[in-house]
């Protein structure tokens, strides 16, 4: 005959309980979603950075904006891109149920390495990809010293 004898832990419940565990099946009778998960999802500048020996090259994802939107800032080693993005008017005077598309500004900030020379510096903007050329600035390595 086998042994079905188990040890009782009043804790062990509660130790499993997640309050959480069901809250999508709570909002799933309201119309939208719950307002937290908008502010989850900001969208960000998305980049790629690769390095030569002469400079800095990077791709910057910002689709669906014009490039006057667009402002690139470099001091020394940190480099800036910000975007701002203004709100579409409204033809119609009809309630918007659900937006995906985002609004206002986006920015992204980062410190290379070595130092850029901004005045040889380039920057491209094609199919919603910034392009970005940053020469480094001759001299300004690092230099390896002899201990005497």
């Amino acid at each position: 005959m086998a042994n079905n004898l188990m040890r009782f832990d009043p804790v062990a419940d509660l130790a499993r309980f997640d309050p959480f565990r069901n809250l999508d099946e709570l909002f799933r009778d309201f119309a939208l979603a719950p307002r937290w998960r908008d502010a989850i999802s900001t969208p960000q500048i998305r980049m790629d950075v690769a390095e030569t020996e002469h400079d800095y090259q990077i791709k910057a994802d910002i689709p669906g904006v014009q490039k006057d939107q667009i402002k690139v800032s470099v001091d020394g080693k940190q480099v800036s891109i910000n975007v701002q993005v203004a709100e579409e008017k409204k033809v119609d005077d009809g309630g918007l149920f659900y937006r995906e598309r985002s609004y206002g500004q986006q920015y992204r900030n980062f410190v290379l390495p070595q130092e850029v020379d901004d005045s040889q510096a380039q920057a491209k903007y094609e199919d919603g990809v910034l392009l970005l050329t940053l020469p480094k600035k001759a001299g300004a390595g690092s230099k390896q010293l002899s201990i005497k």
